[in-house]
């Protein structure tokens, strides 16, 4: 299949990273599904795809509430991201999008805004082998409002001289479309795996 891009010559393509450029968000919900099974905690694959975009932060603390539990945010943060780092190698890159990465590589510059820590981005980018594909990175610990804020969007573009009109936005989620919307840029949403 093939992404649908909207029409106008953009000069710069900004694209979240998980389950947009990487085709990580399996491999994320199985890190979850362990981690939390571990603290007795229901997280559902629906409510997982649905939470889409959020901050691993900001999904601990919700559930804690939703559950009446008290898990340590920064303990699980950091155990789940360890049970991703084990699943890192069966990592693969979404097809569509890396069709789109290819072809503007060196032509305009190419972001990577993700609501994920920059270790995590950092680390999938680099079994992907696409690390070096990027101008910048926005991570999770660059901003203090995440998608569906303008703040990370609107930052990149900042970063690369480029004015938010100019700029095409990948993203999976509807958080992160709402946050380029919000920039005032165009986006093209990027099929969840089942999709695809």
């Amino acid at each position: 299949m093939k992404l649908k891009l909207p029409a106008g010559a953009f000069r710069a393509y900004l694209f979240d990273c998980d389950g947009t450029v990487a085709d990580s968000m399996p491999l994320h919900c199985q890190a979850w599904g362990a981690t939390l099974g571990e603290c007795g905690c229901p997280f559902d694959e629906e409510l997982f795809y649905a939470w889409g975009g959020k901050p691993s932060a900001r999904i601990i603390a919700e559930l804690n509430e939703r559950h009446g539990l008290k898990m340590c945010v920064e303990e699980v943060e950091r155990r789940k991201e360890d049970a991703y780092y084990e699943l890192l190698p069966q990592l693969k890159p979404v097809p569509e999008v890396l069709e789109h990465i290819d072809a503007q590589y060196g032509r305009i510059p190419l972001a990577i805004v993700s609501g994920g820590r920059r270790d995590s981005v950092t680390r999938s980018l680099g079994t992907l082998q696409l690390l070096d594909r990027f101008e910048t990175m926005v991570c999770a610990d660059d901003y203090t409002h995440g998608k569906p804020h303008p703040e990370p969007y609107l930052l990149a573009a900042e970063r690369l001289g480029i004015p938010p009109a100019d700029c095409l936005v990948f993203e999976d989620t509807d958080v992160g479309i709402e946050s380029a919307t919000a920039a005032g840029m165009a986006s093209v949403k990027v099929p969840a795996p089942w999709e695809r």
